[in-house]
């Protein structure tokens, strides 16, 4: 085991820009479930711009979905903030007469779909962010190792960095639960030598909750400048949440705040 910290990524706006796949799967999953109902649904090619505002608040994969459906409604108002989102969705739920977990059995199936007949055509709708992929490849030189959390399919994750020759030490999807619960055991086992834990994430709200979360107090977390961040997300940062912008991101591990 290194002797430096382990650092723990989220995948979706922090080492990846992955945009165009998530309107292109959400979007395909929406018309997929909506085809043969009662409800007419139709969505254009390209994200539109309200998707692209709605991203900051979107924690879990069958939201995009939801709110693909949505978003093809006449008479839909986008909300402006978290709580009016998190509050739209049981009643866009209702809407529609779908579950959570019908949402995400869609998303997953479309994506499994897509790799099986064009894997080159799924990974490229993916992007890494500029100098991400270097980043990780140095971290062994300063003693670090480092993890994937995320809320994606973990299938999925592991796939987009092994076609970028990435290895971390492990990948954990949203099958091995919420990001405070995986935090709790890493930090279960990692701690028993002593050894730091370092989060990046792009979703506020989500470095809030681990925070807030008993036992998590030692973590250390980012918020990256780069992500998919809502217009006011970097100011007035509660304690134990250090932002972080792409050249101290690239610096050494010492000199990152």
């Amino acid at each position: 085991m290194r002797s430096g910290p382990l650092l723990v990524f989220d995948f979706d706006g922090v080492l990846v820009d992955g945009m165009d796949e998530y309107w292109w799967s959400a979007r395909r999953a929406a018309l997929s479930l909506a085809t043969g109902s009662d409800r007419g649904l139709s969505l254009p090619e390209r994200a539109p711009a309200a998707f692209s505002r709605l991203r900051p608040m979107i924690h879990k994969g069958w939201e995009m979905v939801l709110m693909a459906a949505e978003l093809g409604r006449s008479d839909f108002q986008p909300p402006l903030d978290m709580a009016e989102y998190q509050a739209s969705l049981a009643p866009a739920l209702t809407r529609w007469g779908w579950s959570s977990g019908l949402l995400q059995q869609a998303l997953e199936t479309v994506r499994r779909e897509a790799i099986a007949a064009d894997p080159s055509a799924w990974l490229a709708r993916h992007h890494f962010y500029a100098g991400v992929v270097e980043r990780l490849g140095g971290l062994a030189a300063e003693a670090a190792d480092w993890a994937v959390l995320t809320t994606k399919g973990g299938a999925f994750a592991s796939r987009l960095l092994a076609d970028a020759d990435l290895h971390p030490r492990a990948v954990f999807g949203h099958e091995q639960g919420s990001k405070p619960e995986v935090l709790l055991s890493l930090l279960g086992r990692e701690g028993d030598h002593g050894r730091p834990i370092w989060f990046l994430e792009d979703r506020r709200p989500t470095l809030e909750l681990v925070c807030a979360t008993p036992g998590l107090e030692s973590i250390r977390c980012f918020l990256v400048s780069w992500g998919y961040l809502a217009p006011h997300d970097a100011e007035d940062l509660p304690a134990g949440i250090h932002w972080l912008e792409p050249e101290r991101f690239a610096g050494p591990l010492a000199q990152w705040p």
